[in-house]
């Protein structure tokens, strides 16, 4: 039985890998600081023999006995809200909580995957983006504290690659959706959404002409576990490549939340990427990957849930 560690393992992506991870034969050892993760998200791992959990910040020294075969590093503020309020702490994770991690995978002799991020190609100049694109990133921009620590944790990742023969793997993650993200996170969908069901104006910043492409968090799941049993170290992009603009989303939201909710147009905000659609062509011929959740399907999940977070205020 495989074992598994989980960083950020009390968050949206955390708690859903954790979950793929146990259905498929896997003990799972969760670390979460609940900077932003939640336990209400593993509550439901609760008594899970084949589960445990540990609430420590992943930059300071990580002691864990025992052997372990997979480390995900998947610790880090996500946001625009959360890493524009945590900037050092964003930074650390990306830094020092990645080094850490790498330490324990070395001396564990762990396979290691880095969760990564669209981010690292910046306000991109090349569309649609592929892995081999460098990005466009300004590095003292208010959004850089992210985009930096993810770039900086690549490079620190393929160093332990080379240097110490660290089985490593790198997903870069592009917009993601569905159950367990934070009402007031700050991205597109819960705002959307929780806009939406309050009848509330959708704030779309700039003229809602800069586009997206949303993944249902099941698929991306299934690409970055098949990812972690490949013999493949660079960065594989994973997300859906059905581009589409943010008025046409906050068009989308209205539609199926069947709400009476106007669009409240707003200023951009700095550095805020125009266009973000993933070239999976290396998914789909390394892991034989490609999303199956359509966009209404997906949100429909996600807005009873959200649907529910708000019956609960």
């Amino acid at each position: 039985m495989p074992t598994s560690i989980v960083t950020g393992g009390a968050g949206f992506l955390g708690s859903h890998l954790t979950d793929k991870l146990l259905s498929e034969g896997h003990q799972v050892i969760g670390i979460d600081n609940l900077l932003t993760g939640n336990t209400r998200n593993i509550e439901h791992l609760a008594g899970n023999p084949n589960y445990r959990y540990i609430k420590q910040d992943v930059t300071e020294y990580l002691y864990i006995p025992g052997e372990i075969d997979f480390i995900f590093h998947f610790a880090s503020p996500a946001s625009p809200i959360d890493y524009l309020e945590l900037p050092i702490q964003t930074l650390k994770v990306g830094s020092l909580g990645t080094h850490k991690t790498l330490g324990l995978a070395k001396a564990k002799k762990a396979k290691f995957l880095l969760a990564s991020t669209s981010e690292c190609y910046g306000d991109p100049l090349v569309h649609p983006q592929k892995e081999d694109y460098w990005g466009n990133v300004n590095p003292i921009g208010p959004r850089g504290v992210y985009d930096e620590a993810k770039r900086f944790a690549e490079a620190m990742t393929m160093a332990y690659h080379r240097t110490h023969g660290v089985d490593t793997h790198i997903v870069r993650i592009f917009n993601t959706y569905g159950p367990r993200m934070r009402l007031r996170d700050g991205r597109v969908v819960p705002a959307f959404v929780s806009q939406a069901l309050k009848g509330q104006p959708l704030t779309v910043f700039g003229d809602g002409g800069q586009t997206r492409s949303f993944c249902y968090v099941s698929d991306l799941i299934e690409g970055i576990y098949r990812l972690s049993q490949a013999d493949f170290h660079e960065p594989v992009n994973i997300g859906n490549p059905n581009e589409m603009t943010i008025k046409q989303f906050a068009e989308q939201i209205i539609k199926i939340t069947g709400s009476a909710s106007t669009i409240d147009y707003r200023p951009l905000p700095v550095d805020d990427p125009k266009q973000r659609q993933p070239d999976i062509t290396r998914a789909k011929s390394l892991l034989n990957w490609e999303p199956k959740v359509g966009l209404e399907e997906g949100l429909t999940k996600t807005i009873d849930y959200f649907r529910g977070c708000l019956d609960q205020e």
